[in-house]
């Protein structure tokens, strides 16, 4: 211990320097920043798990989808069955009987259709065939018109590519989704006979492993279900109908080609939600405009439109009721996804899955309680709490 020695400096610098207490590794997760970095570690294990849940979906499309469509139809008659039931008529019975009722109705339908094609086709053809040759004619006219050769060199490529073994393959692919369509047609049809016959055994037998509180909300759930799809199903087909039935006086009316298919397109397009109904018109005015001229095309579309406003603006809300009642964007976004994931037949079938998804939230703590976040915020403790922020200010 000199004079010269450094150990007084040392004491006072340690002295003065706190390396404040040590922290363990995990309390990093605990502040603000570690509850983000948790949350976002459970957001990507979500993801994760959906899109393998999507994923595994597709590669079996072809069981998922016809039972889905089995799922829903059963859905739609379960009143008729449970009022069959009621009566003392046994379920195999009761099931029969709503098939070939449904059977009988599907081909009196199909027979309608195919009888009115065959005997306005020959009808059809010519106008078309007229119309065609007009628009040439006026397309002819204009500065930029193609010349003789440039017709002759695109009729020349369109032969080619239907002789070309690229179209080949692609009929070969079709006649493959063909057979894949039948294949599901027939399982959809085995599926929906066991779910029309046996729907409430199958019911209780998947609802075994829940005990309690969680049975209570399984079996509010799946009642959610039957009721939302089968509501859905059966105000989409109402809603529908008029709207076929609307659209097809019109056509007949102004004397329309094919009247009777295009209301059938009508009412199995208005199944897809918004674009359905602006795509039927579409094709009605083209028939239109082909085989009667612009002005008898210009009101088709005007009848089109006065028919879906009327149902949309009136019909719908009664029929469809408030509780099945998505926000458009909801509705839109829904279309996009299912059309993305499965074509056409995901558009059809995402609006019901997903007012499926919102039933079960908003039955998900009680018979009329929905999940906590899905709550709406009391208006009276919403106004309670600006009053005292004011007073406190």
């Amino acid at each position: 211990m000199g004079l010269f020695s450094d150990e007084p400096r040392r004491v006072r610098l340690e002295s003065t320097v706190d390396l404040g207490p040590t922290r363990a590794p995990w309390s990093l997760w605990a502040d603000g920043f570690g509850k983000l970095g948790i949350r976002a570690l459970q957001i990507i294990v979500v993801v994760i798990l959906a899109a393998g849940i999507i994923w595994g979906i597709q590669q079996v499309t072809l069981v998922t989808i016809p039972v889905t469509i089995a799922l829903i139809l059963a859905c739609a008659v379960a009143p008729v069955m449970s009022w069959l039931r009621r009566r003392g008529m046994p379920s195999v019975l009761a099931t029969i009987l709503v098939m070939l009722t449904s059977t009988v109705i599907l081909g009196l339908l199909t027979w309608l259709i195919v009888s009115a094609v065959q005997n306005q086709w020959s009808r059809l053809y010519t106008q078309a065939e007229e119309g065609f040759q007009s628009l040439i004619d006026w397309v002819n006219t204009l500065p930029i018109a193609p010349s003789p050769e440039e017709l002759e060199g695109y009729q020349a490529t369109v032969t080619e590519f239907l002789t070309s073994s690229q179209f080949g393959s692609g009929a070969l692919a079709g006649a493959g989704a063909v057979a894949n369509f039948v294949a599901g047609l027939i399982l959809m049809i085995t599926v929906l006979f066991f779910f029309l016959k046996d729907g409430p055994q199958i019911w209780e037998f998947l609802l075994r492993p829940f005990r309690d509180e969680n049975y209570a909300r399984a079996r509010r759930i799946g009642d959610k279900t039957v009721t939302t799809l089968g509501s859905y199903l059966r105000g989409t087909a109402a809603v529908a109908l008029v709207d076929a039935v609307g659209i097809g006086i019109g056509l007949f009316i102004l004397q329309v080609p094919l009247a009777l298919p295009l209301s059938v397109l009508v009412f199995l397009l208005a199944f897809i939600p918004i674009v359905g109904a602006t795509l039927a018109g579409i094709i009605a005015a083209l028939v239109a405009l082909v085989a009667n001229g612009w002005e008898v095309a210009l009101i088709v579309v005007g009848v089109v439109v006065l028919v879906n406003q009327l149902e949309g603006n009136f019909l719908q809300p009664v029929l469809m009721g408030r509780s099945m009642k998505l926000n458009s964007l909801v509705i839109l976004i829904a279309l996009t996804v299912g059309a993305l994931l499965s074509g056409v037949i995901g558009a059809v079938l995402a609006v019901p899955i997903t007012a499926v998804a919102w039933g079960a939230v908003q039955v998900w703590d009680g018979p009329h309680t929905p999940a906590r976040w899905a709550r709406p915020k009391p208006v009276e403790a919403e106004a309670a709490s600006s009053t005292s922020g004011l007073s406190l200010s």
